[in-house]
């Protein structure tokens, strides 16, 4: 387990990402939202995140219902503020807002203090818990002003009467996660989709300025939504089809990755666990077989002579960090890489 931050909140090596159990894109059955939870509890995660937007609240459901067979204190719970649901008449779905939903509520963006804590309040009610651990400010990209001068004091007041252990904002962007790194007193920022093997943007400023603050870093959108899970025609990259010149240099790594006896998979998720700032991993899985693939690729050792091609091709840049060469990055509850020779919403 890893410590977040200068907190005492501490979250497992590879995270279970739950916007898939909220019908990210097609529907999900409550079995099989169950089922997920309960094969990532089996691999060794320990530490879950969840948000209001993901499928208005049905993430948050089920997440809830289904940790209710665990130990409160076994696991590290994280949701998001940002997006306060309200009710609404209007009828129709919520696909255009990537969730296979009733459109039974809107979301009103709110990053005042008292949307923040509205927001938190019924969260708690949805997921059926008295506490969540960590609570990340969701997307506030337009929203900068108010997240900065209102959401984020209300998290940190929120941490110093105890209701959350840690604070963070969550973005698919790293110019304004630096910014709450070097700024403010986050225990930890989630990062999607910014530091993959196909995208190593936050090796420029936010992972520089995490480690010399003591700010941890949860990745999310290691697979980039898709491409790096599976490349092929029609693969999604940051949830929009692929442009051929990536999925060209996807491809280019996944045959690399076999000629060196793993995958694409293993090695995305090995990739961004090298890094001395990542604390956890969060992937996006909405069933069972889809964790435990995620679970057994995450422990999987990728051998020293892969990243070294990849150099080679120009494929990898060379200050990126990788993992050891004799080792993995370790188990999925194990502790992350401690320099740069060591070692899934998947939204933020």
């Amino acid at each position: 387990m890893n410590r977040l931050g200068g907190s005492g909140v501490e979250v497992s090596a590879l995270a279970f990402g739950a916007a898939g159990i909220g019908n990210l894109y097609s529907e999900v059955s409550g079995e099989q939202a169950y089922e997920a939870v309960q094969a990532a509890w089996q691999s060794g995660v320990r530490a879950f995140d969840t948000a209001p937007h993901y499928g208005l609240g049905l993430s948050e459901r089920r997440l809830g219902a289904a940790l209710r067979a665990y130990p409160r204190t076994a696991y590290t719970l994280s949701t998001k503020v940002g997006r306060v649901l309200e009710p609404t008449t209007g009828g129709g779905d919520d696909l255009a807002n990537g969730f296979a939903v009733p459109a039974t509520h809107r979301r009103v963006w709110d990053f005042s203090a008292d949307g923040v804590r509205r927001s938190l309040a019924d969260s708690l009610e949805r997921l059926g818990l008295d506490r969540v651990d960590v609570v990340y400010l969701h997307d506030p990209d337009d929203h900068a002003e108010q997240a900065f001068r209102e959401g984020y004091p209300a998290l940190e007041k929120l941490r110093g009467e105890g209701v959350v252990g840690a604070i963070g904002a969550g973005m698919n962007q790293t110019a304004m996660l630096t910014r709450f790194v070097r700024e403010t007193d986050v225990d930890v920022v989630l990062c999607a989709g910014r530091y993959t093997l196909l995208d190593q943007s936050a090796l420029t400023d936010l992972l520089p300025a995490a480690v010399e603050r003591g700010v941890s870093v949860v990745i999310g959108g290691a697979f980039n939504s898709g491409l790096l899970a599976d490349p092929r025609p029609g693969a999604t990259y940051n949830y929009a089809t692929a442009p051929q010149q990536l999925l060209d240099r996807a491809l280019r790594i996944q045959a690399l990755a076999a000629r060196h006896g793993t995958t694409v998979r293993a090695a995305a998720l090995a990739f961004c666990a090298a890094h001395p700032a990542v604390a956890s991993v969060l992937v996006g899985t909405r069933s069972a077989a889809e964790v435990r693939d995620c679970a057994e690729q995450f422990a999987a050792t990728v051998p020293a002579g892969f990243w070294q091609e990849l150099r080679d091709a120009d494929l990898l840049p060379p200050e990126a960090p990788v993992p050891a060469q004799d080792l993995s990055h370790g188990p999925v509850t194990g502790p992350r890489g401690s320099g740069p020779a060591q070692g899934a919403e998947e939204r933020p």
